[in-house]
């Protein structure tokens, strides 16, 4: 099969015409087109390699062989409608079953993690009877229009909250409104959600779930404060609710100790309903819903046959059962564990050198490393996040930002990540941070300089003024002067014309 089949830049002219500009790139401005992978490892049309630090898609790897081995060996032997009895599907879920809490014993196959939490929508609500949602601020569900309306990533730049859909804040103890200095920050948030219960309840209105990502990805790779999760789910199952876990991003061993990043909240913690997607095909179509033997029992008895034509299909289960063999049989929950607690430490390590460093946070192979101005006001650096990001592409590493501001480098690598990419990693950051310093630090003492220069200018008049002027500032570069303009808000025009 050939590689290339246009020149780049016939690829990106064909692109704009024929896709839908909402539809974006990657680097936009000047893309990488990319033709080949493996591993942790993309190749573009001239081979040169890049190392993929966001891939949590490609979750063993990118075209790992023993998943293509088995998908191609399916595909050339059945790839049936699902209504047709087949081994493929019980295995695989009776292999996902195995990793679940035993109540979480009823599975629905579908082909997205859109589709998965759209259908876990519907399971709430036909199982309570009640309709509204609670979901964490910046929260992101998916594209569809059910999800869109959960999801405030989304919905605010939209058609806005619908009314049976209420916001809780997103339990963020770096910028949220309870901090890592709080003495129970889990509880204060799960306060809030109570306090959103008891405001609906007097509206009339009732709680059909609390709908989380058990780690909030597009939120800023938040890190839940100890009991939250439980505490929630005390309070909508006391209000008739269920308490949904979005896996999609996080699940099938990323945080390393665990399988699930809701188990993070401790044994006695379970979800009613957990949805995945992502990393269950490897890039493969597949997701799934998991959920209890009561809430299938009343999705049953409305009468309205679920019927999903692709979802679970032979091939896709194939693949999935590889994904399950290939985290196992390569340890990568230990990989995670191991590679991501030493890139934890690095970013910790580089925290200590570069002021531009925050925070950073994140357990197994989902790290974030937020960048901010400055330390006590953490005022988000967005845009020195975004330089960061550049930066790192012209050094062949693929990375991107998120949360609120965008301000977070997130690293969620294919599971097959290692030390060295780890360190290699590390050390092109820490160049860039110390090259970026250098850089503030040299603007910083131009607005000094500029600054003094302005008070020693107008403690003169007429030809003295021009005179110590010209004196002081013969040494510097005509670009300076609209520096000082437009930092300083101070009127030039009188300085402009004498520097010409």
């Amino acid at each position: 099969m050939a590689l290339e089949v246009f020149h780049k830049d016939e690829t990106l002219q064909m692109r704009r015409k024929l896709i839908g500009q909402s539809c974006r790139l990657f680097f936009s401005r000047d893309p990488v087109k990319i033709v080949r992978a493996r591993g942790q490892y993309l190749y573009d049309e001239n081979g040169m390699q890049y190392l993929d630090c966001i891939s949590n898609v490609q979750h063993v790897g990118h075209c790992h062989p023993s998943l293509t081995q088995d998908a191609a060996a399916q595909m050339d032997l059945l790839n049936s409608n699902t209504r047709f009895l087949h081994d493929n599907i019980v295995l695989y879920a009776d292999r996902l079953a195995a990793t679940l809490p035993k109540k979480l014993c009823v599975f629905y196959f579908v082909n997205s993690g859109s589709e998965a939490n759209d259908l876990a929508l519907r399971l709430a609500r036909q199982y309570t009877r009640h309709q509204d949602v609670i979901v964490l601020d910046h929260a992101y569900h998916g594209h569809l229009t059910s999800l869109i309306d959960i999801s405030p990533y989304k919905f605010r730049k939209l058609e806005g909250q619908k009314e049976w859909v209420h916001v809780a804040p997103l339990p963020d103890t770096y910028h949220g409104i309870y901090r890592e200095d709080h003495p129970d920050p889990g509880q204060a948030y799960a306060d809030t959600v109570k306090s959103l219960i008891d405001e609906a309840h007097k509206k009339g209105r009732k709680i059909s779930s609390f709908f989380a990502e058990s780690l909030p990805s597009v939120g800023g790779q938040i890190i839940f404060p100890t009991g939250y999760c439980k505490r929630i789910a005390e309070y909508v199952r006391e209000a008739g609710g269920v308490y949904v876990a979005d896996e999609i991003q996080t699940g099938f061993g990323r945080v390393g100790s665990h399988f699930w990043a809701f188990q993070l909240q401790g044994e006695d913690f379970c979800p009613d309903i957990v949805t995945m997607g992502k990393p269950i095909g490897n890039g493969h179509p597949i997701a799934c819903v998991a959920t209890t033997e009561e809430i299938a029992a009343a999705f049953t008895a409305s009468g309205v046959e679920y019927f999903n034509t692709f979802g679970g299909n032979p091939v896709s289960c194939a693949i999935g059962l590889a994904v399950l063999d290939v985290i196992e049989k390569e340890d990568l929950r230990g990989n995670a564990v191991r590679v991501g607690g030493h890139l934890k430490q690095l970013l910790l390590q580089l925290q200590t050198k570069h002021p531009l460093i925050g925070d950073v946070r994140g357990v197994g192979l989902f790290i974030g490393m937020e960048l901010v101005k400055d330390r006590a006001s953490r005022k988000p650096a967005t845009e020195e996040a975004a330089h960061l990001v550049r930066r790192l592409k012209e050094e062949r590493i693929v990375m991107s930002t998120d949360g609120p501001w965008d301000s977070v480098i997130k690293f969620k690598p294919p599971m097959c990540f290692s030390i060295e990419d780890a360190e290699r990693v590390c050390t092109c950051i820490d160049q860039i941070l110390r090259d970026v310093g250098d850089f503030i630090s040299s603007v910083e003492h131009k607005r000094r300089f500029l600054t003094q220069t302005v008070a020693v200018c107008q403690s003169y008049n007429g030809g003295e003024w021009e005179s110590r002027l010209k004196h002081t500032m013969k040494q510097k570069q005509k670009t300076l002067t609209l520096y000082l303009q437009s930092q300083l808000g101070v009127s030039m025009v009188h300085l402009r014309d004498r520097w010409r």
